[in-house]
């Protein structure tokens, strides 16, 4: 299975299981560490166990499992790497403190949307505020 049908399997697997704000992030055009990061909320620590075992059951079927797993105990934050995909599922206040849409804004980033029939709608890059140049002439000055 590719990465791309991956990633698709991995957002309807959260969906059912009722994740919240699935984005994908295509971190392969700006790093070699994987070609996407799947980001997805649960609302309590057993939804967020909830959806991480909705993922590996479902990608079970295509015979692959994560080569690594970690934070099945906290609940707080599941990663699941697969490879050329990996998965972040948080509770909303840790996606919020570490902020990977941010640190990742410079890649392209789509929301998931299952209705009324299951795409992705493209998420306009973050980038980080560029100081104006009458404020870079202004500190200059000083």
């Amino acid at each position: 299975m590719d990465a791309e049908k991956l990633v698709e399997r991995v957002a309807q697997a959260a969906d059912e299981k009722k994740g919240l704000d699935i984005v994908r992030i295509a971190v392969g055009e700006v790093s070699v560490l994987a070609d996407y990061f799947v980001l997805i909320t649960g609302q309590s620590r057993t939804q967020v166990r909830a959806i991480a075992a909705g993922i590996v059951d479902e990608i079970k079927l295509e015979d692959r499992i994560p080569r690594h797993l970690e934070g099945l105990g906290d609940a707080s934050w599941v990663l699941q790497d697969f490879g050329d995909v990996i998965v972040h599922v948080f509770l909303a206040q840790e996606r919020e403190f570490y902020r990977l849409e941010a640190f990742w804004g410079h890649a392209p980033r789509h929301r998931y949307a299952a209705e009324p029939t299951p795409h992705w709608e493209e998420l306009v890059p973050l980038t980080p505020p560029r100081r104006s140049d009458a404020t870079e002439e202004g500190e200059l000055a000083r």
